[in-house]
């Protein structure tokens, strides 16, 4: 890699798409990666994609993590396994849960591989697992914990001319806006990252912090860019009408949902419903082992929720993440029997989007039924088989089979952990000295809406929406 004299940055990843952070900042041959994703999509476009670091792994001189989702931590395995021998910095709660969800990529990989070797078809590209349960677990061994900075000036040095804090970004538990400052000949530069930004008034988390410092340039997510969702106090509303229509009805609701963040919110959600007898006696099941073990992490780390999440358990010693109704499924063969039973009931299951995990075990059984409801409550990107449910789209594929969809399929968005419109626009609004925006994670239409909003309010303002592989010297 050769070296580039000022301060650049080329985003390599979440570029005029949602998938696949990473972007890399370089100061007179230091090397910085923000995020290390997997690409997500079209399964072998992804993998195509996923196969190939489009830089120098052993050039790199520090990693930052801004959250544990797969689409900004998972090719970390691949970054270590190709050279990098540096530390990965991310906050405490971040640290331990990407090493969950990193190993359960590389079991999830494997367990495609296998299934696909059995059921392929004659003319299918097999595809081999990019990395394995060990290389996850050695790409956590780099991992360096450190707090919030909660705007003091403790800045953690990366060389001598280059120091970099955290903020919390309100996403999900752990997550850090990344604020980076550098020494150049020509006087200090300031960049700041907001990986994934929060949405204000959820459950759980606190809201995004504002920055102290003055900052010239802001890299920051625009997934929803050009829409602003509806108030959260509707999906209580929401759930209740759906719960009752199932249980009337004996219906069984399947929700692809997040194992990090959207699980726990739910669960979190319908706890206090159920406390509160305002929806019936439901058997809820949580069919993701992975979903159960960051909520266990979630236990270990209270203070980085806000108070209210505890106020109402704390008098009875109860856990917001546990109830009566709740009951979590261990097995694969418990998982499948569950399946193809009938309802009333309500499972939750990984992965958010329908692109693998045990929610393919219920899809298989729930798509074609019409007396199912598939609840979708988190971003679908493009081409995933939860996109193609939003949409519309019949038939779809499950696991190596086409099924007719004839299930009932909602959408519930008043969840989202994404910052809306009016979240980014207030966000910027409260930034100092802004000189330079960068629109990332987001689909060109997003974005474009979100930059003219941007240039009406902030007409001074010079904003670029990357294209993947581009470089801009800041």
């Amino acid at each position: 890699m050769p070296y580039t004299a000022g301060m650049q940055i080329t985003f390599f990843g979440a570029a005029q798409n949602i998938t696949g952070s990473k972007h890399l900042i370089e100061s007179e041959g230091f090397r910085l990666l923000l995020d290390c994703g997997l690409h997500q999509g079209k399964r072998h476009e992804a993998d195509a994609l996923n196969r190939i670091l489009p830089f120098s792994a052993s050039d790199i001189s520090a990693t930052i993590l801004s959250h544990a989702h797969a689409d900004h931590c998972g090719m970390l395995p691949v970054l270590v396994k190709n050279g990098y021998r540096h530390k990965i910095f991310a906050t405490p709660a971040t640290a331990a849960i990407a090493r969950l969800i990193m190993l359960d990529s590389a079991k999830i990989q494997q367990q495609d591989y296998l299934r696909m070797q059995k059921h392929a078809a004659a003319d299918e590209k097999i595809l081999q697992p990019l990395y394995s349960a060990e290389d996850a677990e050695e790409a956590a061994t780099h991992f360096a914990p450190l707090p919030y900075a909660h705007a003091a000036q403790n800045w953690q040095p990366l060389n001598p001319r280059c120091r970099f804090k955290f903020y919390d970004a309100g996403h999900i538990l752990g997550s850090a806006v990344t604020v980076v400052q550098c020494d150049q000949p020509g006087g200090t530069t300031t960049v700041a990252y907001t990986g994934d930004l929060g949405n204000t008034n959820v459950p759980l988390l606190h809201e995004p912090e504002i920055i102290a410092e003055p900052v010239e340039t802001l890299i920051i997510e625009c997934t929803y860019g050009n829409k602003n969702h509806r108030p959260i106090a509707e999906i209580a509303d929401r759930l209740k009408e759906i719960i009752r229509d199932a249980v009337h009805n004996k219906r069984k609701i399947i929700i692809p949902a997040f194992a990090l963040g959207r699980t726990q919110e739910l669960i979190y959600i319908l706890h206090k419903l159920y406390d509160q007898g305002e929806i019936p006696a439901l058997p809820i099941y949580l069919d993701s082992p992975l979903a159960s073990d960051i909520t266990a992490v979630f236990a270990s780390h209270r203070d980085d929720f806000d108070q209210e999440t505890w106020a109402d358990f704390i008098s009875r010693n109860e856990s917001p993440f546990s109830f009566r109704n709740l009951r979590s499924l261990q097995t694969v063969e418990e998982s499948r029997a569950l399946a193809a039973a009938h309802g009333p009931y309500m499972v939750i299951a990984s992965s958010g989007m329908a692109e693998g995990g045990r929610i393919l075990n219920h899809l298989e059984y729930g798509v074609s039924d019409p007396n199912a409801i598939i609840m979708l409550t988190g971003y679908q990107a493009e081409h995933t088989l939860g996109r193609k449910l939003q949409d519309g789209i019949t038939p779809v594929r499950v696991y190596n089979r086409m099924y007719d969809v004839h299930a009932r399929v909602v959408t519930v968005d008043e969840l989202s952990a994404h910052a809306d419109q009016r979240g980014l626009l207030a966000y910027v609004s409260q930034m100092k000295d802004l000189q330079r925006v960068f629109l990332v994670h987001t689909e060109l239409p997003q974005a474009t809406a979100f930059k003219a909003v941007l240039q009406q309010h902030f007409p001074a303002l010079n904003i670029t929406i990357p294209a993947a592989g581009q470089n801009f010297e800041i």
